[in-house]
């Protein structure tokens, strides 16, 4: 990744083009978070909804203020202990920037990546001072890339310039904190990630609530997310054997993502690390890997659900959304 193409792609964004571009979460699709046609060029791009926010991504040491209205201190202690790093932050938004990143609320959401690529670019970008708006570098709802091919998967090899920054090493999205209305919610969790709840607590000393019914929308947090094409459904170890047996009396052609040794035999099986970072960093390649097998279904083995896999779950339980009673239907057909 050499120094003129990482300025040839700054200049692409300061023209109003789209650029895919690697972060440590997963490949994000950017474009000027100022210029409100090329925002609305990731919403097409992707077929997003037009309510359904963005998140700026700023270079390091940038002015938090010029894009916040209201920096509250615990939002700057975070930004101290975290960025660049996996954490983004729900601010209220400045004035003279454009609502189209934030689906027509009146906040932002704010990161600042470590991908030395994607820190590279924005450095670039604008000498620094500039945004990029980049949700995941995938059609709306499909499985975020964690490389550079996932994107040219989705979009076509030659549909848009794409910085290739190898394998994403945390692999599912960033946490996203909503600091908004401290006075009156404290800091709320809308997206669990690798930087969990407990490591936000430690610096600020309280614990992030919930979601709420008048909590900002933020990118990621719909039910049904991060899906395959086949149906996904979960699994508990002690049943999984002998559903993948059921199955294939059944003929059905399933593939199977497991974290355990698991006897039984699928179409196509990946087994991912049995620990929460190696199992985050491998999930999405898994579920696309699975995806291209020619299967019916995908079954993932449940993993541990303490708050260190807490994010994993999280996407899980979104890929998996309204597939309850899918098992027993591929049973009887």
């Amino acid at each position: 990744m050499t120094e003129q193409v990482i300025l040839d792609a700054a200049a692409r964004l300061a023209a109003g083009e789209l650029v895919a571009f690697p972060t440590e979460t997963v490949y994000g699709l950017g474009a000027d978070a100022e210029n409100p046609a090329a925002v609305a060029a990731i919403y097409a791009a992707k077929g997003r909804p037009q309510d359904h926010p963005v998140i700026v991504h700023v270079a390091p040491g940038a002015d938090i203020d010029y894009w916040a209205a209201d920096v509250p201190d615990e939002a700057r202690q975070l930004i101290a202990a975290f960025w660049p790093g996996p954490l983004t932050l729900i601010v209220k938004r400045n004035a003279h920037i454009p609502d189209a990143v934030s689906g027509g609320q009146d906040t932002v959401g704010i990161r600042c990546p470590s991908h030395p690529v994607a820190m590279a670019l924005l450095s670039a970008f604008k000498g620094g001072k500039g945004g990029v708006a980049a949700p995941s570098a995938n059609k709306f709802g499909n499985v975020s890339p964690t490389t550079a091919q996932h994107v040219r998967d989705e979009f076509g090899a030659d549909a848009l310039t794409v910085l290739d920054g190898g394998s994403s090493q945390v692999g599912i999205e960033s946490t996203i904190v909503d600091m908004s209305r401290l006075a009156t919610h404290g800091p709320v969790l809308l997206r669990p990630g690798h930087i969990s709840a407990a490591q936000i607590a430690a610096v600020i000393g309280a614990l992030p609530a919930s979601p709420d019914q008048s909590a900002p929308r933020a990118s990621g947090t719909l039910e049904s997310h991060y899906a395959p094409k086949a149906p996904v459904a979960l699994v508990d170890t002690a049943r999984l054997p002998g559903v993948l047996t059921a199955l294939a009396a059944r003929s059905r052609r399933v593939a199977v993502i497991h974290h355990t040794p698991v006897l039984a035999q699928a179409n196509a099986q990946h087994e991912l690390p049995h620990d929460p970072s190696g199992y985050a960093h491998g999930l999405y390649a898994a579920l696309r890997a699975m995806d291209r097998a020619d299967v019916e279904l995908i079954l993932v083995e449940t993993p541990p659900q303490d708050d260190t896999w807490l994010g994993i779950n999280d996407r899980l339980r979104r890929a998996a959304h309204g597939s309850a009673g899918t098992i027993e239907r591929f049973l009887q057909g």
